[in-house]
């Protein structure tokens, strides 16, 4: 919720509109109208309105024009005056403030006065243009000689809303007015005006870096009270919602007639217009198999492709791109440890330890691998909230633990596991460790190297990106003693029928032609987060999801499923007397796209003695309105309301 113009009035102690109007009504009540006395309005505006004009008392403004003297402005603005103590004298406030005690440490010396730029009367609760250009026109006698001025006055004036393309009204009458000049709060006694004023926690993380502490001046450059002025710094960490979805051609579409509000994120993302042109750029000028061939398209082709793979380990922090493996998504890129590592490593008596939590990818590949093996798949359990519980999970790790497989962050719950001390337990009896970030990539920072796992997976299109593309991190070390899981072209060095020697990581496990483009739609994505800044994104997030729980709460005969301290993203929940497929249908209806059923987590909803729940999941994408209108939607559903 933002602070309106108004409030600004009242709480900063300005004038108000019918203050303002009287003031007004004052200063163009006579104005001149022969050449030679307007020639001396537009000297002595244009000059800052000195005391030596003909006819100027003591204030130094001609009265012969009928403006207010300094007197009238006192009295006017005496009531306000208490607002501005304490601006350093430094800092020209005008005659109409008369003197004030100097504040030597005043904070705002020195402020660069470019930061009211732009600034126009409406912003501050003033006439805006249109009533202005009415009093001004009423004001000009009939029949007088004042010149036509077609020009835009590029004056302070202009910037208040004043248009000189008045009929019969010379711009340079007002060329050079200010706001003091008018007993108006100069930029000093504005900035500490508005100081106090932020924007609400529902809008803000409070932990966001900023430069400036006005979020009125912020709103000028981002859309708020004059979006045609982008002139301002703004306050915000590098991060604007309504910017952001101005990025995702597809959130302007409409389902049933009503906008679409898409919170099936922890499915799949949309794509911003950067990934969408640089996968079609790649068709349109780049296509060509990699690696294979000495023409030019095939050399672009490969540089766009290890581009790709560069900057996802740029991303993830890896310590060289050899890390980083291509494959066809999280579910892939598992399924590659287990057929490679796993059958080398893992065998009769040998454990797997998951959790509860885990996605049906990080669950089916390692039974799969333990029937084949005769090794045992053991399983940590989670509380009542979705959490891990670490003291049972650190019972089932010992000397016959050759792995675990856990996922930073549930789909099904939201849950963020507490993965860097997982890791550390496991790696203390010699496991190896797999992290699954399919649903953490997009909502939290990812340090491979500070999280100290063995392998990390993840999937494009969980981040932006297309489908059809995802990565596989892992060790070095770990890499080149992995034998290829699958085998074909572009993954060999050299081939006889009587002996096979394979490229190193990453190329022995990328066989085939690979996914050229898509991957390099990821790389595209990857960038576009990075310049945004993942940690902008992760405490706008997390201040979304939190209003969203909360209003939720507030629905009775719902319940939330996954209700740990620390998760993302997802707002599982069930609605009593409703089914989930109805409530989805009913949602759908409004616009609002949900998932339905069991997630691919069938072990982590029965754990809730469920079989399915609503799931709507967020991204940066979406916005505090569009939770507004999930809850007031799931109202009417609980109340029986048709749409």
């Amino acid at each position: 919720m933002n602070t309106s113009n108004s409030d600004f009035a009242q709480n900063g102690s300005l004038p108000d509109i019918e203050q303002l109007s009287k003031l007004a009504n004052e200063l163009f009540t006579a104005l001149p109208c022969d050449g030679s006395r307007i020639g001396i309005a537009a000297s002595a505006v244009q000059g800052g309105l000195t005391s030596s004009l003909p006819g100027a008392d003591k204030s130094g403004i001609p009265q012969g024009f009928g403006l207010p003297g300094e007197a009238e402005l006192q009295k006017l603005f005496a009531p306000r005056q208490s607002s501005f103590d304490g601006v350093p004298d430094s800092l020209d406030t005008g005659a109409v403030f008369g003197n004030r005690s100097s504040a030597a440490t005043s904070p705002l010396a020195g402020l660069d006065k470019s930061v009211l730029d732009g600034v126009l009367p409406h912003d501050f609760g003033l006439p805006d243009e249109a009533q202005l250009q009415q009093l001004l026109v009423s004001r000009v006698p009939s029949g007088s000689n004042v010149p036509v001025n077609g020009e835009a006055a590029s004056s302070p004036a202009a910037a208040y809303g004043l248009a000189a393309s008045l009929a019969g009204f010379d711009a340079s009458l007002i060329a050079g007015l200010s706001p003091r000049a008018y007993g108006l709060p100069g930029e000093a006694e504005l900035q500490e005006l508005f100081g106090s004023f932020s924007k609400p926690s529902a809008g803000i993380p409070a932990n966001a870096e900023s430069g400036s502490s006005f979020y009125f001046l912020d709103e000028l450059k981002t859309g708020g009270f004059n979006s045609q002025t982008p002139t301002l710094a703004s306050a915000h960490p590098a991060f604007d919602v309504h910017a952001v979805r101005r990025d995702f051609p597809i959130l302007k579409e409409r389902v049933n007639g009503q906008p679409l509000v898409w919170f099936d994120n922890a499915a799949t993302t949309q794509k911003p217009q950067v990934v969408i042109d640089r996968v079609s750029y790649f068709y349109e000028h780049e296509n060509s198999n990699i690696h294979r061939a000495a023409h030019e398209l095939a050399a672009r082709s490969t540089d766009a492709y290890e581009k790709a793979r560069d900057t996802v380990a740029k991303f993830m922090n890896a310590s060289s791109s050899s890390e980083i493996v291509f494959a066809r998504g999280t579910t892939e890129a598992i399924n590659l440890v287990a057929q490679s590592w796993g059958r080398q490593h893992i065998g009769k008596g040998d454990e797997i330890v998951i959790t509860w939590l885990e996605h049906h990818a990080n669950i089916v590949p390692w039974k799969q691998l333990c029937d084949l093996t005769g090794a045992t798949l053991r399983v940590a359990p989670v509380d009542d909230d979705g959490q891990v519980l670490l003291g049972e999970y650190q019972k089932l790790l010992n000397s016959h633990t050759k792995l675990v497989s856990f996922t930073q962050v549930s789909n099904a719950l939201g849950t963020v596991t507490p993965a860097r001390e997982m890791i550390e337990m496991a790696h203390r009896v010699g496991a190896r460790v797999l992290l699954d970030g399919a649903q953490s990539v997009s909502h939290l920072r990812v340090d491979v190297q500070a999280l100290d796992c063995d392998w990390f997976v993840f999937s494009g299109h969980k981040i932006f990106g297309p489908t059809g593309i995802g990565v596989l991190y892992g060790k070095a070390e770990l890499l080149e003693a992995m034998p290829p899981w699958q085998g074909g072209g572009n993954m060999i060095d050299d081939v006889t029928f009587e002996k096979i020697v394979y490229q190193p990581a990453p190329a022995r496990f990328e066989a085939g032609t690979g996914n050229i483009a898509d991957a390099v739609g990821l790389g595209a994505a990857l960038e576009y987060l990075l310049k945004i800044g993942i940690d902008n994104i992760a405490r706008y997030e997390h201040e979304l999801l939190v209003y969203a729980m909360d209003a939720l709460r507030t629905i009775s005969g719902l319940r939330l499923i996954g209700t740990a301290a620390e998760k993302t993203s997802v707002l599982s929940f069930v609605l009593e007397g409703h089914s989930n497929q109805d409530i989805g249908v009913a949602l759908n209806r409004a616009g609002i796209a949900v998932r339905t059923g069991h997630h691919c987590a069938q072990p982590i909803l029965r754990r809730f003695g469920l079989e399915s729940t609503v799931r709507p999941s967020l991204a940066f994408y979406n916005t505090h309105e569009e939770v507004d209108l999930l809850v007031s939607t799931v109202r009417r559903i609980k109340s029986g309301k048709d749409f």
